[in-house]
């Protein structure tokens, strides 16, 4: 593959990841809004974003037979046009539309995030720690960027169904290059043409895959979540809260451009991932047993948390494009991973809900961090470093 094909490919991946978080981003500003114009209960706002995550746990488990027929390149086409779709549907003021676009979103991300560690794998293998990183600091930018303009958009334009739109066009700019890549394709090299792989629920490795996925996706989403009204219920405001919030997300960029680069050059995955998990460690029995330590106050505790989180995704993500056989692996293998790891996002955040009514207070549910870490830290262990490839290809 020659240097200007890959440097569009790249530039297609980055300008596809920015739009894989930001508009499921740009709903939880506007969900007062939402709530007050559609007449619902927070349980049925919230139930959107719930659902969303749910059908990106759906569109990884069908994301690598879709990359299979189709082909990873075409397929990831695809599925950024089902985020611009799903973000026009949800210009109309109305309740199903609300949902049905927003699930329609989730489904897109989900098969997107399958098919891009399957064209990592076929066009940019040497770099995968590297591409990895880059794109999910693509996903972070997205996601903040949109979160600090969806409420003033909602303002300029007259509603909070104009907002929601709005992020089509970003989504519907990556459709357009990635038309352009698809002109350049052959469709021989991008897994168009393979027999579409089962997802390997019997491979040791894709099944430590999953778990490690899982305590990331966690940590991620139940931080995002139930981090903010901790520090709310001990008396912060919940514009102070929000910052924390903003903190987590600034930590994780450098995190997730720089760790994968060094356990891509180093080849040692496991020293790396088990740092980040153990920032989480840290962080969690941090804010529950020294909340606001002197100094530096609970701002340490939070960029601990970005730190691993951040660099904790993109290094599953290049782990697997380190250790599977092909493309076609790549994406069944990530496919699981993934599929796995959005189902317990989903469900964990309702989880910690639980156990701060019941406990009438936040540290059992922060300890569901720890867990997640854990599961992590054991993940990690055995699935060990990059360099395991001949073993990966027998399985």
């Amino acid at each position: 593959m020659n240097a200007r094909s890959a440097s569009l490919v790249l530039v297609g991946l980055l300008a596809l990841s920015l739009n894989l978080r930001a508009a499921l981003s740009a709903y939880p500003p506007l969900l007062g809004e939402v709530r007050e114009s559609l007449g619902i209960a927070a349980g049925t706002a919230g139930a959107a974003q719930t659902g969303a995550i749910l059908a990106m746990a759906a569109g990884s488990l069908i994301g690598p037979r879709v990359g299979a027929r189709f082909g990873a390149v075409r397929a990831l086409g695809g599925s950024v046009g089902l985020v611009a779709l799903g973000s026009l549907v949800r210009g109309v003021p109305a309740l199903a539309a609300l949902f049905a676009g927003t699930l329609v979103i989730g489904l897109g991300i989900g098969v997107a995030g399958v098919l891009l560690t399957a064209v990592v794998k076929d066009r940019l293998a040497a770099r995968a720690g590297a591409v990895s990183g880059a794109y999910v600091v693509a996903m972070m930018l997205g996601s903040t960027i949109v979160s600090a303009l969806a409420v003033p958009v909602a303002v300029a334009l007259g509603g909070w169904s104009y907002s929601l739109a709005l992020w089509a066009v970003p989504a519907l700019l990556a459709v357009a290059i990635w038309v352009a890549i698809m002109r350049g394709d052959t469709g021989a090299r991008d897994g168009s043409a393979t027999t579409p792989r089962r997802l390997p629920w019997r491979d040791p490795f894709a099944r430590l895959a999953a778990m490690y996925q899982s305590g990331v996706s966690l940590t991620v989403y139940g931080s995002l979540t139930w981090v903010a009204p901790a520090y709310v219920d001990r008396g912060w405001s919940p514009a102070t809260a929000g910052l924390l919030i903003a903190v987590w997300s600034v930590a994780q960029m450098p995190s997730a451009l720089i760790v994968p680069t060094l356990a891509d050059r180093s080849g040692h995955f496991r020293r790396w991932a088990l740092l980040m998990a153990s920032c989480v460690v840290v962080a969690v029995l941090g804010m529950v047993l020294l909340p606001e330590p002197p100094v530096v106050g609970a701002w340490l505790w939070v960029a601990l948390i970005g730190i691993g989180c951040g660099a904790g995704f993109p290094l599953g993500l290049s782990v697997i494009a380190h250790r599977t056989a092909d493309p076609a692996a790549s994406a069944a293998t990530s496919g699981l991973a993934l599929g796995v790891g959005y189902t317990v996002a989903g469900i964990g955040p309702l989880l910690m809900g639980v156990l701060v009514d019941l406990t009438h207070g936040y540290a059992a549910a922060l300890l569901v961090l720890l867990g997640a870490a854990v599961l992590q830290i054991v993940a990690t262990i055995g699935i060990g470093d990059h360099r395991r490839e001949a073993a990966a290809a027998t399985t």
